[in-house]
């Protein structure tokens, strides 16, 4: 190796400021990409904006219940309890538990089925698309069902648009019917939503006297089993004493009928019915364009970063191509020698 003969240096690690965050490089990309924000932003605002006012209005009605008094019925508890066990004769359960089998069975697939189909609300569930406040009635989708003929219209592959009692109970119990339980108190508010206010009323108002007529019916028919079954067993036996029980249970037996078809309020008693209510309680129009308006925002910042990192500034990828002025002397020095 001659004196002339340099090793070529390596080549200096720059260090940039660029590396760091800079909060003035941010601000200075944001506003370079002001304009894409801008656009962004007024694009889902405006879409926010049409959303809301495509969305109709949603009214609800609600009723607050209270679990009835008594003993369901008058049905036997305390010292006639074990007697009524051994005798093989169920006497029931207190209110609380009734209240309990009733908010369930108000939310059951047999009980909506029923009430759907006893009421006639496959149509006004399924074909309606608006409710006209003047002329009180609904408004239907001519596609899927013509209330002149009382026909339902077909799919594209000819299949009948009819819903099934899946389709019915599925849709009552998504956007219909809400039943919520305020644990202090016991309290049970039954809710319907509905195009239509005086369709949320009716309904609610239904659904209540309905459950309670469910419920009356259950414990009547169970009672008159029953009593069916003590008399039999009553004729089968000739000891004074089990005698004596198998009339007391009849006894009983025979209040909880008596008493059940006297009540008309007979697992939950109204506190407060359910109104025509007179505002909407959705869409929430203000609250969509705002959150739409947000989202379009940060959709637009982040628009911006991304186009910076992905094309980073030309000063930047000039000075990476830019050799060290030493490194360049020596290179040249050292191929001069070699030749």
């Amino acid at each position: 190796m001659t004196r002339y003969e340099r090793l070529p240096e390596p080549y200096e690690t720059g260090h940039y400021p660029d590396d760091e965050i800079d909060l003035r490089e941010l601000f200075a990309t944001l506003w370079s990409g002001k304009w894409i924000i801008i656009l962004i932003t007024v694009l889902f605002a405006a879409g926010g904006v049409a959303y809301a006012l495509y969305k109709p209005d949603i009214y609800q009605a609600n009723a607050l219940l209270a679990p009835a008094d008594g003993d369901s019925g008058g049905r036997l508890g305390g010292q006639l309890g074990s007697l009524a066990s051994l005798a093989g004769v169920n006497i029931g359960s207190d209110s609380s538990s009734k209240t309990s089998i009733a908010k369930e069975v108000l939310q059951s697939r047999v009980f909506l089925t029923d009430f759907i189909h006893l009421h006639e609300l496959e149509v006004p569930l399924m074909a309606t698309k608006a409710w006209n406040s003047r002329q009180n009635q609904w408004v239907y989708d001519q596609e899927i069902y013509n209330p002149e003929t009382g026909e339902w219209g077909t799919n594209q592959v000819g299949e009948s648009l009819q819903p099934t009692n899946w389709d019915l109970v599925k849709k009552f119990k998504q956007s219909h019917l809400s039943v919520s339980e305020n644990q202090d108190n016991g309290m049970v508010t039954v809710s319907i939503k509905s195009l239509s206010p005086v369709a949320a009323k009716q309904w609610t108002e239904w659904l209540v006297k309905d459950i309670n007529e469910h419920m009356r019916a259950q414990d009547i028919e169970e009672a008159e089993a029953s009593i069916s079954y003590l008399e039999t067993k009553l004729n089968e036996t000739n000891i004074a004493g089990m005698q004596q029980v198998f009339y007391q249970l009849i006894e009983s037996e025979t209040r909880t009928v008596m008493l059940a078809n006297a009540q008309r309020e007979y697992v939950f008693k109204t506190v407060d019915p359910a109104v025509v209510p007179q505002e909407k309680s959705e869409p929430k129009r203000a609250l969509i364009a705002i959150i739409a308006t947000m989202l379009g925002g940060m959709l637009g910042v982040f628009t911006v970063f991304v186009r910076a990192f992905i094309r980073p500034p030309v000063g930047r990828i000039e000075q990476s191509e830019i050799r060290h002025p030493k490194h360049d002397r020596t290179t040249q020095a050292t191929t001069t020698n070699t030749q």
